[in-house]
């Protein structure tokens, strides 16, 4: 079993390394802690995780967590404790010597997600749902500018945002609002050509990868990736049939520039072609 997985890692990486010389895309940059400012830092099993939203990354967090002895168990970790405890440190918290010996030294590992998936999750999670700073913050400026005839209310409080209003803030290059790391590249968050990542998982096989990253970097035995579903638990998870009725309200053209936008994390990691 492990001789498989190993063999599929080796092909990941091979496909990204091979993305990277063919686009030229930053392979002779400086490291900057611009670049590793995603990426949280487990000092005792000596690990590198880069953040990628909407790819298990709470139960990433609650992972390293346990590893650094700040809590025994997965279960007992809350949400707001993963994502605004701040108990883990990232790497661009150290300085030029510190975030060299950790990048040279240490397992760097990022997992990543169909990108239109990722996509609809995070719009779900941010639009559908009463969210006290994507609404203020991107509803308002969405609805003011792609809705036609937009009442006071939803112009007032940004709720309500249409995923195909969504896609036209996505795409629009003069975009009222700026980017979002729920919505960014996977290129742009994590510098995968930058930084060579020893181990790419992916969220369709969360399981197994998990468990055989953790079989790698000598993990206690009792300690699995999570299953449970951080947010919004009884809701369905975003399937590739759910994505598929959310792209089903965009025009032809919008789903071919979404796959544009998409392009890189594509061609990166080795998704077909919606």
């Amino acid at each position: 079993k492990w001789k498989s997985l190993y063999q599929i890692q080796r092909e990941r990486k091979r496909i990204m390394r091979e993305t990277c010389s063919k686009y030229k895309s930053n392979n002779r940059r400086i490291i900057t802690p611009y670049h590793v400012s995603r990426i949280f830092v487990e000092d005792k099993y000596r690990v590198l995780y880069c953040e990628v939203p909407k790819a298990g990354c709470s139960n990433w967090k609650r992972v390293l967590m346990v590893l650094n002895g700040l809590a025994s168990s997965t279960k007992d970790i809350q949400h707001n404790t993963v994502h605004y405890g701040n108990y883990l440190k990232r790497l661009d918290g150290f300085d030029h010597k510190g975030i060299y010996h950790r990048l040279n030294t240490y397992t760097k590992m990022l997992f990543i997600r169909e990108p239109f998936e990722k996509l609809v999750s995070a719009f779900r999670d941010k639009f559908e749902h009463p969210n006290n700073y994507y609404h203020p913050v991107f509803g308002k400026a969405i609805i003011s500018r792609y809705r036609v005839n937009a009442t006071k209310e939803a112009l007032r409080t940004g709720s309500g945002v249409k995923f195909k209003e969504f896609i036209q803030y996505l795409l629009d290059v003069h975009r009222p609002v700026g980017m979002d790391i729920h919505w960014d590249h996977v290129n742009r968050l994590c510098s995968p050509c930058l930084i060579d990542y020893d181990f790419v998982g992916k969220f369709e096989s969360m399981e197994e990868d998990a468990n055989f990253f953790l079989h790698l970097i000598g993990a206690p035995q009792n300690l699995t990736f999570p299953k449970f579903k951080d947010r919004h638990a009884n809701e369905e998870r975003t399937t590739t049939k759910i994505t598929q009725q959310y792209f089903a309200q965009l025009s032809p053209s919008q789903r071919q520039r979404s796959y544009d936008f998409y392009y890189m994390d594509y061609l990166m990691f080795n998704y077909s072609k919606p």
